[in-house]
């Protein structure tokens, strides 16, 4: 049967903003040869970016710059002493012999030390020209130290600000006194002429218009919003009243108030003091710009560079739906003062916020700065994927053909590039199946000569088939672009992380506190590990080290280590523990126990406080509704990241698996999230206890689709191309992002950034484990001396049963997990029991309970 004619439809790529504006006329290039070659100019603009990104380049200057700043000092200092006798050598020094001015010059530096003392001192700042030195020195010991011995950027505009000041004050002061001949040494010429000028516009108003700029300056500069008076003091009922009650009270402490009422006496207004905040960003974010529909050119017409063989066409418009939706404006520098942390409630009438205000964790380390993005690499030459327009129209015409040779007709098809790869979506035309259409995956990968080609079918909620089609030029998503996007920085979320940009170029921000747990997984070599440096690079930036504690597990020992440095600020390991990354098996082991104990005990934190989840509890605390002499505590959030989970499996199997299970049960509402990634995963390394709990689960390039289907329970994953492109999978959706690239000198140059700074006294501790079955009691030594008081009644039990095992004792005996361990230890010690053999349960090496008996008497010494 003959199929029916369809009338002609336009076949050409269309851009948004195009209708039917004429193409620019393309060169000719027979005549491109009768052309002179023009020779490319040099580039001094990459030159300079090279030198100055070059690390020998920034330590010559660093050094330059602090022996030039000494240079200043001194040259500053000797023209305030010997300044009036050089001013008459400097003028004559370009029209006598420069030995002569040379010799008679006093200044310490010579002439050229006089000389520019004069523009520095004598025009200008007077005495407020010895900051100049200074700010050149701080920059200098940055640049040559790659640290900063104090806020640059803080330091500079106070010191300028001092500068201008006291030259403005020193001048008034030399004005009123009528000592004209010393106004040029002491207050400069800029402090004298615009006092000239002001006074005999405001008389002696002057001085209060130079007061209040210092006023100004310093409201702005330390963030003051309000001046409040002192508080008239209360009557003392005792001289021995304490001086100050840095305690948090509640309101069933009625014997506790007078006391806080004695101590609000002499006690300053913790309100006053100013409020730290989380960095402002302010950066443009790329956003998908969709066309209205296609209008049709009455003629049509291809490329030049587009096959004469395939150029056969069903003429089905393409439509590009985001071309062009990246920008280039620069970021704004972050903002070196932190956002406030905590609102205060207006509505608040609690006697305690209001004698003490609200409580505020980040004041444990109040000096702390928040890591700025000159710390990330930018990347100028790769700001987006190019695609041409030749590519597109290209592989529109082989997908329409590869589908028409199989019988398929399209109605029209779609393009959205993206950083990876460009997605093609097509609606086909009436009564074509679709699973039709998956079939032919491995035949439209031939015929676009694509690395590999992933269809989705049907595109969930579009109503379309989508073909994702890796891009030949690919883009690199940098993490510096990321750290300053508006979706970033203006998320309330309450852990946020960047995951990377969608196929159409939007950011995409995720919060870990409601996933609540992600599973990782990838081939060697795919991204996996910068892909783990990307997440926590997100929550440095983003959270203090009040807020936050990580806990990292790299059995690789290599992956994780350059974040040792964060030891006293972000990081939490055992009490006893020698490094806060933690490599050995058995630490594992400890370390995920230990936190199943700090979850229980949070838990029975949040039935005290009458709380449902850890933003209750800390909300609680922080209005001072909590008392601490009760055990309330502020409760950071603890993130755990596992690297290689196949590792240990293999290694420790249950006992690693209960823990990590357990946790990913019950530990979402206490704050505890897991980051869990693996190389291989297999059902026997993701089990079906594990993988029940982890509702997201990311995926970077596999080796099968067998192991694309254990961790996304889909194919696809094998059909990435790697670097980075991955799939997430979250509340039964999958998202393909490219993950950003953070490279090891910008983890070292953050890393360095916060370690530099004060942190705590030590890690935060976990709560301490002695270990189990599965910990370490042939490494201990027991006293049997001072043996539990349960001590004879778990070892009738364990000859009774003859099954020596910690849950036996827990369970019959209704002891604590750590307590029914040191039992096991103890009989162990008194060979009651036998060591331990990884999972199965110890042997018992006493057979009756008579012979039992007979060893019990020996130990009490009968």
């Amino acid at each position: 049967m003959a199929q029916p004619t369809t009338s002609p439809r336009q076949n050409t790529l269309r851009r948004p903003n195009e209708r039917n504006e004429p193409r620019a006329p393309r060169p000719n290039r027979a005549n491109a040869s009768s052309e002179h070659v023009r020779r490319p100019s040099f580039n001094w603009g990459a030159a300079l970016d090279r030198w100055l990104t070059d690390q020998r380049s920034t330590l010559t200057l660093g050094v330059l710059l602090m022996l030039l700043a000494v240079g200043l000092m001194i040259a500053f200092v000797s023209y305030l002493v010997n300044g009036a006798a050089d001013q008459s050598v400097v003028g004559a020094a370009f029209s006598e012999p420069l030995a002569e001015s040379g010799g008679e010059v006093r200044n310490w530096l010579g002439l050229v030390g006089a000389a520019v003392a004069q523009v520095f001192v004598f025009r200008w700042f007077g005495v407020g020209a010895l900051a100049i030195p200074v700010i050149v020195f701080l920059a200098g010991y940055k640049l040559t130290f790659r640290h900063e011995l104090l806020p640059l950027n803080r330091a500079t505009a106070t010191l300028l600000f001092a500068a201008v000041w006291i030259s403005l004050l020193l001048g008034y002061i030399v004005l009123v006194s009528n000592s004209a001949e010393t106004a040029s040494v002491w207050c400069g010429g800029l402090g004298y002429e615009l006092n000239v000028a002001l006074y005999s516009l405001f008389g002696w108003g002057n001085l209060a218009l130079i007061g209040f700029m210092l006023f100004a300056f310093v409201v702005y500069y330390f963030n003051v919003r309000t001046l409040k008076l002192p508080s008239i003091p209360r009557p003392v009922r005792s001289q021995n009243a304490p001086q100050r009650d840095d305690t948090l009270r509640t309101y069933d402490d009625e014997d506790d108030v007078d006391e806080a009422d004695q101590a609000s006496e002499i006690a300053p207004d913790a309100a006053t003091q100013p409020e730290p905040v989380l960095p402002a960003y302010n950066a443009p974010l790329a956003a998908a710009v969709v066309p209205d529909e296609p209008v049709a050119d009455p003629e049509p017409e291809l490329p030049p560079s587009v096959p004469q063989a395939i150029a056969q066409s069903t003429g089905v418009t393409l439509t590009v739906k985001n071309r062009d939706v990246t920008t280039d404006e620069e970021p704004e520098e972050l903002s070196a003062t932190p956002a406030p942390t905590f609102e205060p409630d207006p509505f608040e009438e609690d006697d305690l916020v209001a004698l003490h205000g609200l409580y505020d964790p980040t004041l444990d380390l109040p000096q702390y700065q928040y890591p700025t993005t000159d710390l990330l690499t930018e990347y100028q030459n790769n700001r987006k994927a190019q695609v041409s327009d030749d590519e597109l129209t290209a592989n529109k015409i082989k997908i329409e053909n590869t589908l028409r040779n199989f019988g398929i007709e399209i109605d029209s098809i779609q393009a959205s590039i993206g950083p990876t790869v460009t997605l093609y979506e097509i609606i086909p035309a009436k009564g074509v199946r679709i699973s039709k259409i998956k079939s032919l995956e491995d035949d439209i990968a031939l015929s676009l000569s694509a690395l590999g080609i992933r269809i989705i079918a049907p595109m969930p909620g579009m109503g379309t088939i989508g073909i994702e089609v890796p891009n030949k030029n690919r883009e690199m998503v940098s993490m510096r672009s990321m750290i300053t996007s508006d979706v970033f920085n203006n998320s309330k979320f309450d852990l946020p992380i960047v995951l990377g940009k969608t196929i159409s170029n939007e950011i995409y921000v995720a919060d870990l506190a409601k996933m609540p747990h992600l599973l990782m997984a990838g081939a060697t070599g795919q991204g996996k590990s910068v892909g783990l440096n990307v997440l926590l690079t997100s929550l440095i930036y983003r959270k203090h080290p009040s807020q936050l504690k990580l806990v990292l597990v790299d059995p690789k020992k290599v992956e994780l280590t350059l974040f040792n440095k964060l030891e006293r600020h972000f990081l939490a390991k055992l009490p006893d523990a020698d490094e806060p990354i933690i490599t050995d098996t058995k630490k594992v082991v400890n370390t995920l126990n230990s936190l199943c104990i700090e979850m229980d005990n949070r838990y029975n934190l949040l039935k005290d406080g009458g709380c449902r989840n850890l933003k209750e509890y800390n909300a609680k605390f922080v209005k001072r509704r909590l008392n601490p002499e009760k055990g309330h505590r502020f409760l950071p959030y603890i993130v755990l990241i596992i690297d290689e989970l196949a590792d240990l499996m293999m290694t420790a199997g249950k006992e690693v698996e209960q823990p990590i299970a357990r946790l990913a049960q019950l530990a979402r509402a206490i704050g505890i999230h897991l980051v869990v990634a693996t190389q291989r995963p297999s059902v026997n390394v993701i089990t079906g206890l594990i993988k029940a709990n982890f509702p997201a689960r990311l995926s970077f390039k596999v080796t099968s689709k067998i192991d694309s289907r254990t961790i996304l329970d889909t194919g696809g994953a094998e059909q990435l191309v790697g670097m980075g492109d991955m799939l997430l999978s979250s509340n039964s959706d999958i998202i393909r992002l490219q993950c950003p690239f953070v490279d090891t000198n910008e983890i070292e140059d953050l890393c360095e950034f916060v370690g530099n700074q004060r942190g705590y006294d030590d890690a935060y501790a976990l709560p301490e484990f002695l270990g189990d079955d599965g910990g370490q009691g042939d490494e201990k030594d027991v006293d049997l001396d001072n043996r539990d008081p349960m001590f004879d009644e778990a070892a009738r039990l364990i000859v009774i049963h003859q099954q020596g095992s910690t849950s036996l004792i827990q369970r019959k005996l209704k002891l604590g997990y750590n307590r029914a361990g040191r039992l096991v230890d103890q009989l162990e010690a008194a060979k009651i029991v036998g060591q331990f053999e990884g999972s199965k349960a110890r042997d018992v090496l006493v057979n009756d309970l008579q012979t039992l008996e007979e060893m019990l008497k020996r130990l009490k010494g009968e």
